[in-house]
């Protein structure tokens, strides 16, 4: 890969998730710059949509520019030519991309999930899609495609809870509306759970108990994986179970900052899967 591409990349990622960005510094070289490629382009689709007021306009040109790439014209940008070029080399199936991109701009217009079933579907175009195409990169058996699906999942609902404050700030709210019923919260914003603090203790934990379920059947993936590659994706799934557990401790905290694992917390989760992962 050319230098100043691989830089370009390498700062789009880094500056969109400092998790998984630092986990995959463990990856071999030619893998590692794969999965910049891959996380370059979903993270500029995904921040076109998440600015305030969104993007729509630039989405949609990102989203068609693609397309025409695909098709073999040239689109002039690094990131579009980059993941066209991965998606060839590593056979992705075309229909995770557009389930990808779907999902994206159902950020645009979407702003409520009636049921979980609506909120599992939305999380397959924007999560679970990626974990096949990991699959693809580390060129894994057809048979870790399930667990895939299942890993990408909870570590976007850990994002979900992560985030709910930025979320209300989008006028978004992932969880399903039955969800939030269920817990007697008629939205997830602060001042509508201050007043309801223990039903959304309690929703939240609910929510926590719902990831460590999804996250334990992608777990069960990790037989599938060579070590060299298990190293970076135990650690950044460690790492999103560290943020549940912090939450799971303070609840509230979702309203007060965003939380981050630390540099060191990455460095030492990193430097311990090491020395356990036989």
């Amino acid at each position: 890969m050319n230098t100043t591409i691989h830089r370009q990349l390498r700062t789009i990622f880094k500056n969109g998730s400092r998790t998984y960005f630092y986990s995959s510094l463990f990856f071999p070289d030619d893998v590692r710059d794969d999965v910049f490629a891959l996380y370059s382009f979903v993270r500029t689709a995904d921040d076109l949509v998440d600015q305030t007021p969104p993007q729509t306009a630039r989405f949609r040109a990102f989203r068609k520019a693609y397309e025409q790439s695909l098709k073999g014209k040239t689109s002039n940008n690094v990131v579009i030519e980059s993941f066209v070029r991965l998606q060839i080399k590593r056979k992705f199936d075309p229909v995770w991309v557009k389930s990808f991109l779907a999902a994206m701009e159902r950020d645009l217009t979407q702003i409520t999930y009636p049921t979980m079933k609506d909120s599992i579907a939305y999380m397959h175009g924007s999560a679970e899609v990626i974990g096949l195409m990991m699959s693809q990169i580390l060129d894994l058996p057809h048979t870790a495609h399930t667990t895939a699906r299942y890993l990408g999942r909870a570590m976007q609902y850990v994002n979900f809870i992560r985030d709910i404050t930025e979320d209300n700030a989008l006028g978004r709210t992932y969880f399903s509306q039955t969800e939030l019923k269920k817990y007697h919260l008629p939205s997830l914003r602060k001042e509508d759970v201050i007043t309801r603090r223990a039903d959304f203790v309690a929703f939240l934990h609910a929510q926590i108990k719902q990831y460590e379920v999804w996250s334990k059947k992608g777990e069960e993936g990790y037989a599938f994986i060579p070590r060299r590659y298990l190293i970076p994706i135990k650690t950044a799934n460690d790492l999103y179970s560290w943020t549940a557990r912090k939450i799971a401790k303070q609840p509230m905290i979702v309203f007060e900052q965003k939380v981050k694992p630390s540099l060191a917390r990455i460095i030492f989760t990193l430097l311990k899967n090491m020395i356990l992962i036989p």
